[in-house]
Order: structure tokens, then sequence, then C-alpha cells
């Protein structure tokens, strides 16, 4: 790396510590480039820091009281006592441990670290912090930034966004949260588990609606069975102090609350990053890629949330190792499948087509259904919510794989090793799963589809 006084040239440039970010930087590396990343604020993005991990840390807190609670029909019983104080400080010394763990990373890989606003003045120059880098190829990886609701500002106080959610001292007494996506449904369960009176307000019909239908609705049971309340086709018009009104099919309400939280989704961050120096072209708002990752301009590669797709980590790690491959010299692109994963009460998991998905496209499917109820591993957990359901084409090819039950977020690994290897239900009726496992349910799906099932009837 040559250094000047206020110039900086390098092989590779990327904007965006996240996970296609530091995937990139660490890969480019690895393939013998010289590489500076580029952040603002903390290296792991808003994954590390406060999106995927510390949220799954307050939900495996509040599946733990919530087991605890609730054990009685194996003969236990429990009264407990949270310090929700401590659940936060053992989120955050996780977070930061993961976030230390990336930045040592990266210099073991002799990455140049840069905290600050980054910001094209052309096609192979980046300003930032008073210097300039002079690069042959970057990488924008700036992920996004949370969606404000004009009508809902946020005063991190009473009106909180999904970072404040995660950051409470306190379990509120009643919340209401606005929107019915994956953010929503994990914190409307989380806080409900915690003992918070939870109401989602949600302008849709369904919630999670690009997940299959019937899981759909046992997700709003069982938020329901947990004691959420839910109004669809329905919005906040204001709050006033502590009530918000709502505008509902059946009219006017009035809700108290504690905490508003609105998880209303997030935006594309290009916040001050100069764009129109380059040649990079936007499409909805999304910067164009091909299956290489590069963009409109040739020297500038773009991963993760900006491009488009769905907004996960797993997704942003891939298109980060491919662009640096390509950059690299190397035959890359991406055609992965992307499996999806909810971490409510049951847990979700989805990859490939739904049973509607298949339907549109006029494809003749068949179904295989496996419910938890008849697994003897999800007996044995007492927790026997939820189904595998395999789709299929008339040549036995799979198509999609949905899961909602125990575990169905580590279950989702296997349906998406099988389909990227162009599995047919065979494949996974002739494997032998261990028992009493709860893959095996996977393979009893498959069965079904194939109408040879064992462990549930069929005529």
């Amino acid at each position: 790396m040559v250094m000047g006084e206020l110039t900086t040239n390098v092989d590779v440039a990327v904007i965006g510590a996240g996970p296609g970010g530091y995937t990139a930087a660490i890969r480019a590396a690895h393939l013998g480039k010289e590489v500076v990343l580029i952040e603002k604020d903390r290296i792991g993005g808003t994954c590390t820091n406060i999106g995927c991990i510390p949220s799954k840390a307050i939900i495996h807190a509040a599946n733990t009281r919530h087991l605890a609670e609730h054990s009685e029909n194996m003969g236990i019983y429990a009264t407990l006592k949270m310090d929700f104080k401590k659940t936060q400080e053992w989120k955050q010394g996780i977070v930061e441990s993961l976030s230390k763990g990336i930045e040592k990373l990266c210099r073991l890989n002799e990455i140049q670290i840069i905290n600050g606003n980054a910001s094209f003045t052309s096609s192979d120059t980046i300003h930032v912090e008073g210097r300039t880098i002079r690069f042959k190829k970057a990488i924008i990886a700036t992920g996004t930034k949370i969606r404000e609701l004009g009508n809902l500002p946020y005063d991190h106080e009473r009106i909180i966004d999904s970072t404040d959610a995660l950051e409470l001292k306190e379990i509120p007494k009643s919340m209401i949260i606005v929107g019915g996506g994956y953010i929503a449904v994990e914190m409307a369960c989380a806080y409900l588990m915690l003992g918070s009176k939870v109401t989602i307000v949600y302008r849709g019909e369904r919630l999670l609606r690009e997940i299959d239908h019937e899981i759909s609705k046992i997700v709003l049971e069982k938020i329901k069975q947990l004691g959420g309340e839910i109004f669809f086709n329905s919005a906040i018009e204001k709050t006033e102090d502590r009530f918000a009104l709502l505008k509902t099919p059946d009219g006017k309400r009035k809700l108290e609350f504690e905490r508003l939280l609105v998880a209303a989704g997030r935006t594309r961050n290009y916040d001050g990053l100069g764009l129109d120096k380059t040649k990079v072209q936007l499409e909805d708002n999304f910067i164009k890629v091909d299956e290489t990752m590069r963009t409109t301009d040739e020297n500038i590669f773009a991963v993760g949330d900006v491009v488009i797709g769905p907004a996960l980590a797993h997704k942003a790690f891939r298109e980060g190792k491919i662009a640096a491959e390509v950059i690299a010299g190397r035959k890359s692109a991406f055609d992965n499948l992307i499996p999806l994963v909810v971490f409510s009460d049951p847990p979700v998991a989805s990859v490939g087509l739904t049973e509607e998905q298949a339907a549109k496209k006029g494809i003749k499917t068949k179904i295989g259904k496996m419910p938890f109820s008849a697994s003897g591993k999800a007996r044995t957990m007492n927790a026997t919510d939820g189904f595998v359901k395999i789709i299929a084409n008339q040549d036995n090819v799979i198509l999609g794989v949905h899961v909602i039950g125990p575990e169905a977020t580590e279950l989702i690994a296997e349906a998406t090793v099988a389909m990227e290897m162009g599995a047919r239900l065979e494949d996974l009726a002739l494997t032998i799963h261990a028992h009493p496992t709860l893959p095996e349910a996977l393979a009893e799906a498959a069965e079904v589809a194939l109408g040879q099932a064992i462990n549930i009837y069929r005529k």
C-alpha cells in the first residue's frame, strides 16, 4: 500500500463494514489485494451491532423465560425474577465481542480501516475525512437506514425505532408495534414472552406476507395465544401523550401505550455517497448490478441491502465474496437460493417457491406436509406446533421448503443444500435420518408428497 501525504492508493476500497463489506474486504485480502475498509460507525454494521445479533440475544432471553414459566405439564414449576438490565449487559457483551472479533480479523488480514464518511469524487477516487483514496476497484456496501413515518416521528423515549427496542432498560408494561414484517413479528413475540401487553397495528391484511399463507396463520394465532392483539388494515393517525388514535375497518380506536415501536422497514443508505460523480445507476432505488455484483460503472461493485433482493445478512455475505473474487480475476456469480428465517414463536424458515407462488407461475405441484405433532422428538421437546411443507413439480424436483416449528431456523439448512443440488423428493425420502430428531420431518414430508407416508394416515 502506497501512502502519500494526502492520497492513499489501493487495489480495493470497500465502503461499509457490515456483513457484505467486511466479507468482501477479507476475501479480497485473501486473494492478494491491498484493501481499505471505510466505516462511518461501528465495524459489523447494522447486523452485528443493532440488528441480527442483539435481537436474537433478546429473543433467546425471552424464550428462556417463557419456557421456564410454562413447563407445568413437565412437572416444572418456576417462580422467576428477571433483571432486564443484566440481560441487556449480557446482550451488549456479545455484540462488542463479535464487533471486536471482526475488526481483529480485518487487521490480521492487513486491511486498513478508516473511520469516516466516504464520498465518491470520481469513478476511481473517494474522499474521506480530509484524505483521498485512489482505487482500482470499489465495493459499495452501505446497507440501509431506518425508515421514519411522517406522523410518528421518533423521540426515542415513547416513540421508538428497532434500535431503541433492543436497548430498553426496563420491560415496558404495554407496547404498540407498527408493521407486519419480520422485525415487527420478532419484537412482538419477544416482548409478549417478556411480559409486555403488545398490540400490532398493520396496514396490510396478513403478517409476513411473503411467507407461506398457512405459516402466516399459525404465527397470527400464536401471537394471539401469547396475549397479543392485532389490527389489520389499520393505521395510527396520531398520538396524544400516552395514547394512540387508530383508524380501523371497524372505526376509531384509542389505545394507551408505554412504548410505540415503529417497525415499518428500512430504506437504502446513500447519504453523502456521491453516486452522481460516478457512472453508477439506480433502478427502483436499488443500485443496478449484474450477476457478478458489478454496477454500471466498470470500476465499482455493490453488495448487500443496496442491491435488489431480500435485505438479509447471509445474502450480503455471499455477494461480498462474489465481488471480491471477480475483482481478483476469478469466475464467480450470484445464482444461489436465499433462505429466509424469522425468529418468532414458533420460529419460521422458508426457501424457494411457496405454494401460492408456484400456482401463479402455472406450475403443477406435489405438496407434502408433515406436522410436528407426529414427530417423536418434537413431542419430547413440548413443541408440537407447526409443520414442514415441501413443494415439488410433477417430476418430483423440489421447488420450495417451508417450516414452522421447533428449530425451523436450523432445519432449513438441509433443505437449502438439497435444493442447491437439484434434489428430488426421492433424495430426501431415501436419506436415512437419525431417530428421534427433528430433521426426520423433512424426509417424512417428502414421503407424504410421494404418497408413501408412514407416520401420518393418508387414504
